[in-house]
């Protein structure tokens, strides 16, 4: 089986609205929602657990309700950062699937995630056991010290990629990294793709998109409105 599990965990507060990012409506739908459909719609996508901030958890089952997520199996309180979030969604998971079954992790900001994206990280997850949606770097990359505005070195952005969601794993396998990961690892890295190869394991890379955003700023928001507007004038 391939079970979703869909951070939904932030607080919001570079976007300034008051309200977790992943409920703010657009276009009179909660960002959320959006997430949850393409998940749904998705037919290899067998069920949907969604680590959610205190508080939303009844304001999440009322949306999965009203829009018909009926994929939605439980909903999870996170954890401090974002990789214990995570570990807390995976330990429920690993409770009721088998350790040879796909858990696929996601933003819950990132709604324009496309079924394309979700297929190719499941084929590439079936195929090495781990990968993760990425998109090439075209840009030029300047490294600083992370202080000063300032460089003297450039990157390689032709072997550089920039890393999206979802990023998916053999249920069994993950559940292990965590188990072991340090309390340093669970605090300071941001994502269990970062956390693999932390630890010396290998990440498949699949293909992602550039419409493939996460919605943190106002100006992603009204991009995410475009963006969306778009794609259903092609279809």
């Amino acid at each position: 089986m391939n079970i979703a599990l869909i951070k939904a965990g932030g607080v919001g507060n570079r976007m300034g609205a008051g309200i977790p990012k992943q409920f703010i409506e657009v276009m009179g739908k909660p960002v959320i929602i959006y997430t949850l459909e393409a998940f749904e719609k998705h037919p290899n996508i067998d069920a949907i657990v969604v680590v959610c901030v205190d508080g939303w958890h009844e304001i999440l089952r009322s949306y999965a309700e009203k829009y018909h997520i009926t994929k939605l199996v439980q909903i999870v309180s996170g954890g401090e950062t974002s990789l214990k979030s995570i570990y807390a969604g995976l330990k429920v998971i690993g409770e009721a699937y088998s350790k040879d079954d796909i858990v696929l992790i996601h933003d819950g900001n990132r709604p324009m995630v496309s079924q394309e994206i979700i297929s190719a990280v499941l084929a590439e997850t079936k195929l090495h056991g781990a990968a993760v949606a990425a998109m090439i770097c075209t840009d030029e990359v300047m490294e600083t010290d992370g202080v000063h505005m300032e460089t003297e070195k450039y990157l390689n952005h032709k072997k550089l990629y920039r890393i999206q969601t979802p990023d998916a794993y053999r249920l069994g396998d993950v559940l292990t990294l965590f188990e072991n990961a340090t309390e340093e690892q669970m605090t300071k890295l941001g994502a269990t793709n970062v956390l693999m190869v932390d630890t010396g394991h290998k990440v498949y890379l699949a293909q992602g998109s550039e419409i493939n955003i996460r919605l943190t700023t106002q100006e992603d928001i009204l991009l995410f409105e475009t963006l969306f507007m778009m794609n259903q004038k092609e279809q």
